[in-house]
């Protein structure tokens, strides 16, 4: 066995896998020899297979995924928001319809006309003709939207009109009443002449003419929104009932300057309820006209779900015929390869023996385990292992590589030891100078992140600031006015030089000057109040600065406020209910105004952007609120923040005081916002915490300890 092992090392490879290699293509010529034999009687079955059963199988196949394909379709035609969309889809399916007319011809063409075919025919007309039916359909719904939208528009002009001469009327109206001054620039009429029964009468019809315009408006509107034409009804009586209200105010005021202006748009506000019956139809006649359509859409999506699948069903009977023609030709071929199957086993027992011997012999106990030895040593080489000497007997190529890779292993040793503490060296200082780059990178990049949400902070509070300011400086002008007039009447009343005043001239300066007070009085307080707002923002955009005692409701309140302007400014139609419930002994708090500021604003925003989320979504009944809370303790002040929104799933929860995570759009949040919150609420000795149902409610909550905490350096800095 030794000298058969020798002579086996002794030959080279070459000339051993020549022999193996020679035994295995006997073998193998002799099983081709078998097969070709069997091919060739297996290939006439076959070749009737091919011929009939095949195509027949094809064409059915064909024409039944055609048949899917426009019945899956279908229902691309009714969802199509554009008109391009639709176009797209009805190409497609057009395509599809000529291939699926050619595989039934093609089908009718293979299986000759007989009944089934005809009722496969006859399922497809069908398919084609409801097809058409739903591409009118939702050529008509565009038709409809196109009307629809512009009956919206043309509602929203006239609401707004008439929204702005009520209002200016009311405001006329109500000043008159008040004041006699019709306008600024004449003297004002005596108090029995403005201030009579009639002018308040006239006051509240044409309040009563702008909450009908209101109603009327909002019916018509809500109208778009409805999905069941049962509901329509409702809408249409109280719009009629608005518009008695409307003609019956209208019929008090006569011929009144005031109402004239609005008389058409009431008409134009009734023509789009009901249209001219004719040419023209209303806001009511259309919706009715899209929900009936939508109706007629989805009858006709059922009825091509029933139409296809019955067409299914006739072409799964035709491919049963054709699988039973196929099986009668294969059972023909068994008989074939069964013999076959014998004669090829026996051949295929040699050559595995031959295999295994070749394997086992040669391969497993000659080649595979010297190249198994030189692989353990070149993995241990690459690895490290260089003092392991490389011993392989023989004089074949594997013994060659061997002593080459005993060569290698000398040079690489002496390499290693002589470069390896300079390479070492070498790379530590690499890595310690990325190091450095990076992190002068991150306290850059950690600065510029700072300052942009300082910035964007600020930019949100410009919107709110200037209509919180609008409302004090016009309080603030016509408050003055009105004390100027006062001055004036005084003026009047004094007695020249000699005379004394009476009892009735005295008390009404004394009303006069009791109202004189009041008014200053107010004009002090707005006056305070806008220039505190113009303070606090240009504080928002600076860092931190000292501690002081500040009115810890006050400050909620006005934040609030101008986180929810801010919303209003981006989106006129975001609207919400604050309330408030404010303990009454929570008092001042030591802080950082301006910080403690910015999270309330943060807060208040983000409950903002939650609720008007959930409007979006179209819920019925629901109405956005934010509640915000202030309770004391001995020790603790509690802030809450309470929103109706959609809240948020625990994983959301866990990852909110994250920088950088943020559920809004790329374009709405950079994710900073209540990680900074956070920062600022543990640098004040505090806790921000979440407390969150998905799909029903927000809390986030601000508990601060009354007393002033100094919050380490270390926890400073990790904020």
């Amino acid at each position: 066995m030794n000298r058969l092992l020798d002579l086996i090392l002794r030959t080279h490879l070459r000339t051993q896998l020549y022999l193996a290699l020679g035994f295995a293509v006997a073998l193998t010529f002799i099983a081709s020899l078998v097969a070709l034999v069997s091919f060739q009687r297996v290939g006439e079955a076959q070749r009737v297979v091919n011929e009939g059963s095949v195509p027949n199988i094809a064409a059915a196949f064909l024409v039944a995924q055609d048949a899917q394909s426009l019945a899956g379709a279908a229902p691309r035609m009714t969802v199509a928001r554009t008109e391009e969309a639709l176009l797209e889809a009805v190409r497609e399916i057009s395509k599809t319809r000529i291939a699926f007319t050619v595989h039934v011809d093609a089908l009718a063409g293979n299986e000759g006309e007989n009944p089934a075919t005809r009722h496969v025919r006859e399922r497809g007309t069908d398919l084609l003709s409801n097809l058409d039916e739903i591409e009118d359909s939702a050529v008509e719904r565009f038709v409809l939207a196109a009307r629809s939208q512009e009956l919206r528009d043309r509602l929203r002009s006239v609401e707004t009109n008439l929204t702005e001469l009520l209002v200016t009327a009311i405001d006329n109206q109500i000043f008159y009443a008040l004041t006699g001054h019709r306008d600024l620039q004449n003297p004002p009429e005596p108090l029995e002449t403005h201030f009579t029964t009639g002018e308040v009468n006239k006051y509240r019809r044409i309040a009563e003419l702008y909450d009908a315009a209101a109603i009327g408006t909002q019916v018509m509107a809500n109208a778009f929104s409805f999905s069941d034409r049962a509901q329509l009804e409702p809408l249409r009586e109280r719009f009629e009932a608005a518009t008695r209200q409307v003609q019956r105010n209208l019929r008090a005021l006569g011929e009144d300057p005031v109402v004239k202006p609005v008389v058409p748009l009431f008409e134009q506000l009734i023509f789009l309820s009901v249209g001219d019956g004719v040419a023209s139809e209303g806001i009511f006649a259309i919706r009715e006209s899209e929900l009936d359509l939508e109706t007629r859409q989805r009858g006709l999506l059922v009825n091509n779900r029933g139409i296809a699948t019955a067409l299914i069903a006739e072409v799964e009977r035709l491919v049963s015929r054709a699988r039973e023609g196929a099986l009668e030709a294969t059972n023909r071929s068994q008989g074939t390869i069964t013999t076959s199957r014998r004669v090829l086993l026996v051949l295929n027992i040699v050559s595995i023996a031959g295999a295994f011997l070749t394997a086992w012999g040669f391969v497993g106990k000659v080649l595979l385990r010297r190249l198994e030895k030189l692989s353990g040593w070149m993995h241990r080489m690459s690895q490290g292992d260089l003092e392991s000497k490389v011993e392989i007997r023989g004089q074949d190529e594997v013994a060659e590589m061997a002593a080459a890779l005993e060569v290698f292993r000398r040079h690489a040793l002496e390499v290693q030891r002589l470069n390896l503490v300079e390479k070492l060296a070498d790379e530590l200082k690499g890595k310690n100078d990325e190091l450095e780059s990076v992190l002068e990178d991150l306290q850059t990049a950690q600065g510029q992140i700072v300052m942009r949400e300082k910035l964007a902070a600020l930019g949100e509070l410009t919107a709110g600031v200037a209509h919180e300011i609008k409302n004090p400086l016009n309080f603030v002008k016509n408050f003055s006015e009105v004390s100027e007039e006062l001055i004036e009447e005084l003026d009047e009343i004094l007695p020249d030089e000699g005379e004394e005043f009476g009892d009735d001239q005295r008390e009404e300066v004394h009303d006069i000057c009791q109202d004189l007070t009041e008014n200053l009085k107010l004009i002090r307080q707005h006056g305070d109040r806008a220039n505190r707002i113009v303070h606090d923002m240009l504080k928002m955009g600076r860092d931190a600065g000292d501690r002081y005692e500040v009115e810890l409701n006050l400050l909620v309140k006005e934040h609030a406020n101008l986180a929810y302007h801010s919303a209003r400014a981006a989106d006129s139609n975001f609207q919400l209910d604050i309330v408030e419930e404010f303990g009454e002994d929570v008092g001042s708090l030591e802080c950082v105004p301006q910080d403690l500021a910015r999270v309330i604003l943060n807060l208040v925003s983000n409950a903002c952007y939650a609720t008007d989320e959930k409007r979006k979504e179209g819920k019925d009944g629901f109405a956005p609120t934010v509640k915000l809370e202030t309770r004391r303790s001995e020790d603790r002040i509690v802030i809450r923040v309470h929103d109706n929104g959609n809240g948020m799933p625990p994983e959301v929860q866990e990852k909110i005081f994250n920088p950088f995570f943020t559920t809004k759009p790329t374009n709405q949040g950079t994710g900073l916002g209540l990680s900074l919150s956070n920062d600022i609420v543990r640098e004040h000795g505090g806790e921000l915490r979440v407390e969150s149902k998905e799909g029903e409610y927000t809390i986030m909550s601000i508990d601060l300890p009354v007393q002033r905490v100094e919050v380490p350096v270390a926890a400073e800095a990790v904020g």
